[in-house]
């Protein structure tokens, strides 16, 4: 009886420092990435705002290839959306919401699998000498467990930052390819 007492006493305390100390924890995340492409605006912008087009510089659909993926509504408008799911990715959805011809791409970005959450993902492309400087947004609200996630694993922009990179480096080389 005394074991179970003592069992019980550990968990209470653990749970109240998970609790109380994710108030103290940020209750929201942001990361962006930028970088300079030497392509007109138009090119970085349909490569971003048609889905299809996007798909092909995906960090993520390069992880794996194998999921299955759909696209629907018209490219480069409100309400265009792709879906994917997969054994690696999970399963979400992204959607634009809002556009600025050649200049912002204002998307919806909603996970379904593993974890559900939603995220306000924006790419503003604007002129930068002779090419155009593309920052890639993605911002949002975290819950007590993503934000404890966030204290083990280095925060959303250790997780993310390195795929933002890597996106925006295979976004510029498709770009300046003129595709």
């Amino acid at each position: 009886m005394k074991v179970l007492k003592v069992l019980f006493g550990i968990i209470v305390v653990l749970a109240i420092i998970i609790i109380v100390g994710g108030l103290f924890l940020p209750k929201t995340y942001s990361v962006n990435r930028t970088v300079v492409i030497n392509a007109p605006d138009s090119v970085i912008y349909k490569n971003v705002a048609d889905f299809k087009e996007f798909y092909k510089w995906n960090p993520w659909a390069k992880m794996e290839p194998t999921a299955k993926t759909t696209f629907s509504g018209t490219p480069q408008q409100p309400g265009h959306i792709y879906e994917w799911k997969g054994k690696e990715m999970g399963a979400g959805e992204m959607k634009i919401l809002k556009v600025e011809p050649n200049k912002q791409v204002d998307i919806d970005l909603f996970f379904r699998e593993p974890f559900e959450s939603h995220a306000d993902t924006k790419f503003d492309i604007a002129p930068d000498g002779s090419g155009n400087k593309v920052t890639w947004t993605m911002s949002g609200d975290q819950n007590l467990i993503s934000k404890w996630m966030c204290v083990f694993m280095g925060g959303m922009d250790k997780m993310i930052g390195k795929d933002f990179e890597s996106g925006l480096a295979s976004l510029k080389e498709k770009s300046e390819k003129g595709n």
